[in-house]
């Protein structure tokens, strides 16, 4: 089950634009990304995996936002698939070298300002211990 993080409402405030129709979906592949990025964080969370402290859950709300405008301004749809090449050809195809972004296959192209909101919250990097925001408890 994927967890969602923000809600449409959120990501309205982020943008400053309407949700779009497609928001739920959206919402829900950003949520995959950002877990993706957090493999090896360490935040308290409760019974069904959503964190419990307040500036976690900001956090990770804030970064699934910044990745929906991240898309938005790269004109991905949370496929993975725009941005891929810095020049692209149809007739008789011709493909140009990839962008920057991910280094192997089914790495997260992670946005800027989602990484930096993780990072605040010390989020990033993962670091196996004690929970940083439950002052060494789980």
């Amino acid at each position: 089950m994927v967890r969602v993080y923000a809600t449409p409402e959120q990501l309205a405030a982020w943008t400053g634009q309407p949700a779009p129709t497609d928001a739920s979906r959206l919402l829900a592949r950003a949520s995959e990304d950002i877990d993706e990025a957090l493999l090896t964080a360490v935040y308290c969370t409760d019974a069904a995996g959503m964190p419990t402290h307040p500036e976690v859950t900001q956090a990770l709300s804030d970064a699934v936002c910044a990745q929906i405008e991240y898309w938005q301004e790269t004109g991905d749809t949370g496929t993975g698939a725009a941005g891929r090449w810095t020049s692209v050809s149809l007739g008789p195809v011709s493909l140009s070298g990839p962008r920057g972004g991910p280094t192997y296959p089914g790495a997260v192209d992670l946005a800027d300002r989602a990484h930096r909101a993780l990072n605040r919250a010390g989020l990033l990097p993962g670091v196996i211990g004690e929970c940083p925001h439950c002052h060494g408890g789980y």
